[in-house]
């Protein structure tokens, strides 16, 4: 690497391999350079900034002392890993961030040899780095498996499971703790840098080896009295029995900004023979950009913003965010019932949950990232006569399918899922979609599953969830704002699988499950233009269907159209399962489905994305034509 003393270091170093030619006093300045580069690159994007900035240095030691791309690197959430790709050769693209065609907000394999693992969901990142360590182990091949991991995602059990199956890959797996905002390490200073250097030593091991092989020579009794002895004095002193008690070899708490103290410990730990092993470092969620710092949420996930004021760039008031409805419709309900409760992962503000905290504080539960708990609390609370409402990402979801079905759904316990982003999500992309909810919940018995089309059909459902009290009942909404539609001052209390009819017509029905209600009518405007005269529904229940309306809108139009924002499986799929058994197409019927296509599809802008899936009005009006044009030309046909 030829060096210019005018270039900055960041110019001069597009990959690790660069990286790892720097002189250690060079480290610094590089740091300092990726914060401002990140700091910048988001201001103009939008994205994940505080979690970056708080592992600018831990990210710049990493690369620096292990040998990626082979040591695998595995970012956990993946919320952290900006500065990862400003140094793994992808730069010149930083500023395209979360934008149609342009770099992941996760790390993603397709994108990058340097992101070994993709990942946007929590608490992944363990059970991957073992994979990796594991592989390479037994083909006897060179690499680790490097899991950097922050205290949030500690709460999520899946790491523990992976923690207490990690024997086996030796020193060939390292796990980083990024400890941010738990504070369960006690304050670091020089004292505890001291102890972890001294303890990840190589002639600390060699003792500890050296000693063991010695006591193993003892009886029994005394062999494990003395581990425990080596193991609690150590613990006493730096922390972490834990994880010892898990099978690792703790070191730390280390300050994670300093980089006099990250390098001779990563180093310590790529060297040893001692494994696996874990490192706790301490550090600050957006560090160095004093308006992350002081920010309560630190920054977490912001529009774009001023880098000079830290004024972010709002976007102009429009109707109400749906998390916000859900959050203030279910506070005011809680008024006047003290059963109600809600439950959220990790996500207060995100499902609105916050909301209804601020009101009722003692029924609000926090869980952290562990919704296979928190379903099955709510079932618990549930069962003891409660009226509890899950309030979780229809991603996030997902992850609790067991509990939702064996300790929900069999046992009929009147949990209410509030089920928020449901549909395709911008600049999330694929990993945060809520594809999927419609047809795994639609296909359980006992559940009811509703959508809402605006913000009043979501009052009116949170409130009809509430009174609900017969078995699991779910409804979902997108994210975002609402349509506008004012929500009345008295709920309605919906009769459970009946939808309602918002446009009548003759020729063609569409039927519409959700959010794709305004594209529907937009469509049936168009379609009156052109002569045809269409049905709009809003069927508001994916489960139970209203077959009467289904029967009689299939008996009365040529064609019926169903339009949901959910993958194969959801409603088109019921609907056809009942128009089948009842022998409503054996008349010439045409039936079309309109559902999100069988990909998984990239971050982008909503519209954008919901032009891909084929799901906006020119694309249902599209879909029409084409089914009228194909029964004419069977009807010529058979004339001739």
């Amino acid at each position: 690497m030829t060096e210019s003393p005018n270039t900055p270091l960041l110019d001069q170093v597009p990959t690790p391999d660069e990286l790892r030619e720097l002189k250690p006093e060079q480290l610094r300045q590089l740091a300092d350079e990726l914060r401002t580069e990140m700091i910048d690159a988001v201001s103009t994007s939008g994205g994940h900034l505080g979690s970056g900035l708080g592992v600018v240095e831990l990210t710049v030691a990493i690369h620096y002392v292990f040998n990626t791309p082979d040591d695998k690197l595995v970012w956990d959430v993946g919320h952290q890993c900006y500065p990862h790709k400003i140094l793994t050769g992808r730069r010149d693209r930083i500023r395209t961030l979360r934008q149609g065609g342009g770099l992941s907000g996760f790390t993603k394999r397709t994108e990058s040899e340097y992101d070994p693992f993709g990942a946007a969901h929590s608490s992944t990142s363990i059970s991957a780095a073992l994979g990796f360590a594991m592989a390479n182990k037994l083909n006897d091949k060179p690499g680790r498996g490097i899991a950097v991991i922050g205290d949030g995602a500690m709460s999520a059990g899946m790491a523990y499971e992976a923690m207490n199956n990690a024997a086996q890959a030796g020193n060939r797996l390292v796990v980083i703790l990024n400890d941010n905002d738990m504070s369960i390490a006690p304050p670091v200073g020089g004292l505890s840098a001291y102890l972890a250097r001294m303890v990840s030593s190589s002639e600390y091991l060699g003792l500890r080896s050296l000693a063991s092989k010695a006591v193993k020579k003892m009886s029994r009794r005394m062999h494990e009295g003395i581990r425990k002895a080596e193991e609690y004095t150590r613990g006493m002193v730096t922390g972490g029995t834990l994880f010892e008690e898990l099978g690792f070899y703790y070191v730390g708490p280390i300050d994670g900004h300093n980089l006099d103290h990250l390098i001779p410990v990563l180093e310590n730990v790529r060297d040893t023979s001692e494994g696996p092993v874990l490192i706790h470092v301490v550090t600050t969620k957006g560090k160095g950009y004093k308006f992350a710092e002081e920010s309560a949420d630190k920054y977490h996930g912001v529009p774009k913003f001023d880098v000079v004021t830290g004024e972010k760039k709002k976007s102009a008031a429009g109707p109400p965010a749906y998390q916000n409805v859900f959050g203030d419709t279910l506070a005011k309900l809680a008024e006047t019932d003290s059963r109600i409760c809600a439950i959220t992962a990790a996500m207060p503000s995100g499902t609105g949950v916050d909301r209804f905290a601020q009101a009722h504080p003692e029924r609000s539960f926090d869980v952290g990232i562990a919704e296979q708990h928190g379903v099955t609390f709510a079932a618990g609370l549930a069962a003891q006569g409660m009226r509890p409402f899950a309030a979780i990402y229809s991603t996030f979801l997902q992850r609790a399918y067991d509990q939702v079905v064996h300790d929900v759904a069999i046992q009929k316990l009147p949990v209410r899922f509030a089920i928020d982003r449901a549909g395709l999500v911008g600049a999330d992309g694929c990993t945060h979609a809520g594809a999927f909810d419609i047809t795994y919940l639609a296909t359980l018995p006992n559940m009811v599953v509703m959508a809402a089309a605006d913000e009043a059909e979501l009052a009116n459902m949170t409130y009809t969830a509430v009174e609900y009290d017969e078995g699991p009942i779910a409804f979902r909404y997108p994210r975002g704002n609402g349509t506008g539609v004012p929500i009345p001052e008295t709920l309605e209390k919906l009769e459970i699988g009946k939808g309602r009819v918002v446009r009548e017509g003759a020729k063609v029905a569409i039927l519409s499950l959700g959010a794709r209600l305004e594209e529907a009518k937009k469509a049936a405007d168009t379609l009156e233009a052109k002569g045809l005269s269409t049905t709009v529904a809003d069927m508001r229940f994916a489960k139970p269907l209203d077959e009467d309306l289904i029967a009689k809108l299939m008996r009365e139009h040529e064609v019926v159209i169903t339009v949901e924002e959910g993958a194969i499986g959801g409603l088109g799929a019921h609907v056809l399962t009942y128009a089948s058994d009842e022998g409503l197409t054996d008349n010439g019927l045409k039936v079309r489905t309109m559902r999100l296509p069988d990909t998984f599809q990239d971050h982008d802008d909503p519209t954008k994305q919901y032009d891909e899936a084929g799901l906006n009005a020119p694309q249902i009006v599209d879909t029409v034509l084409k089914a009228l044009k194909h029964n004419s030309a069977n009807v010529e046909e058979a004339r001739a």
